[in-house]
């Protein structure tokens, strides 16, 4: 049997009269929302390798001119350096529309969805797996974290 004190914290259980199937889906939601943030993730990889690649084109075009091929340079230079990476876009304006359009948006529901149906408590599902799968009173299996080692409420 689990001491009252050795569980999930306050801000980890389940409120009073919130569901196993609303558990369920405020974790595939959170899941979902986790999994954009990956993909948001690599879009800012695309992004930074992109951007990266460009500032190269510089040395390309110098290395190429300096090489004796000024002609290959300046098509280098005025068909592929500064290019949009689709019309009318560099990467970050595609960043910012999949912020704006995407991303903030589904982070707003996802956040609204958990405080009204859940108390604001983050992670239900996951800290009752935590629970479910522990050993009770093994060093390595507590609950929660210890004084002065990031625990909440």
């Amino acid at each position: 049997m689990t001491p009252p004190d050795d569980g999930p914290d306050l801000a980890h259980r389940r409120p009073e009269g919130v569901g196993d199937t609303t558990v369920a889906a405020l974790g595939s939601l959170s899941k979902a929302l986790e999994t954009t943030e990956r993909a948001r993730g690599h879009l800012y990889g695309f992004h930074q390798l992109t951007g990266t690649a460009d500032l190269e084109l510089d040395r390309a075009v110098e290395l190429l001119t300096e090489a004796g091929h000024p002609d290959w340079a300046e098509t280098v230079r005025t068909q592929v350096l500064g290019r949009n990476v689709i019309p009318g876009h560099w990467t970050f304006q595609i960043v910012e529309d999949y912020d704006a359009t995407y991303y903030e948006p589904f982070k707003e529901i996802e956040r609204a969805a958990v405080e009204e149906l859940a108390e604001g408590r983050e992670h239900l599902h996951e800290a009752e797996m935590k629970e479910a799968r522990r050993t009770v009173g093994h060093p390595d299996h507590t609950a929660r974290p210890g004084p002065g080692e990031g625990s909440r409420g």
